[in-house]
């Protein structure tokens, strides 16, 4: 295919994360294929290298606006709600994961080379997400232990983690768990028992 040259490069870089989170998002990362998003647009595979500079930065990319969308979720699911936030935060990290489960997958199958950092913009995503659970795990907290909420948020978040990718792959089924979103509420519950949080 020859080359085009219709769109800015802001442009280009949208259209290519626009088409090639829709693939993602379809296929999964396994059968991903930045060759195929570029058919799709009429660009050649030049071209994305050319604007994202490596097939990383754009799985990168791509991965980075799946924290964008799920962060928008997550917030959506809080909004206006004045009881049991982290219940229903819970809920929407199930909800998420099921609803979107190539795109959210693809969020842990995909590695940068060993000793190579993500960009400073991937990692503020990240944060924002972690950001939200532990502005209300702190805002649940007794006075004084405000300090406890990060270090918390990412046990907690890790447990939650677990309890939703087994659920997905079908371990629980297997070992006998017929209710896995319960089951995180309650390690949830657990752990802030420990500190006084209601």
């Amino acid at each position: 295919m020859g080359r085009r040259s219709d769109h800015s490069r802001e442009e280009l870089r949208e259209l290519i994360l626009e088409e090639g989170h829709r693939q993602l998002s379809e296929v999964g990362f396994a059968r991903f294929s930045a060759r195929e998003v570029a058919k799709r647009i009429g660009y050649s595979i030049g071209t994305i290298y050319n604007v994202f500079g490596s097939y990383d930065a754009l799985l990168l990319a791509l991965n980075g606006r799946t924290l964008d969308v799920w962060l928008a979720f997550l917030e959506q699911r809080l909004a206006g709600r004045e009881e049991r936030r982290l219940d229903a935060a819970i809920e929407a990290y199930f909800d998420f994961a099921l609803g979107c489960r190539h795109a959210w997958t693809a969020l842990y199958d995909f590695r940068l080379p060993e000793g190579t950092p993500p960009s400073q913009d991937y990692r503020d995503k990240v944060a924002a997400i972690t950001g939200v659970i532990v502005r209300e795990i702190a805002a649940i907290l007794p006075p004084g232990l405000g300090g406890e909420a990060l270090p918390l948020a990412r046990s907690l978040l890790a447990s939650v983690h677990g309890h939703c990718f087994f659920a997905l792959n079908g371990t629980f089924a297997m070992l006998g768990e017929t209710d896995p979103v319960g089951a995180a509420k309650a390690r949830v519950a657990d752990a802030l028992a420990r500190f006084g949080a209601g």
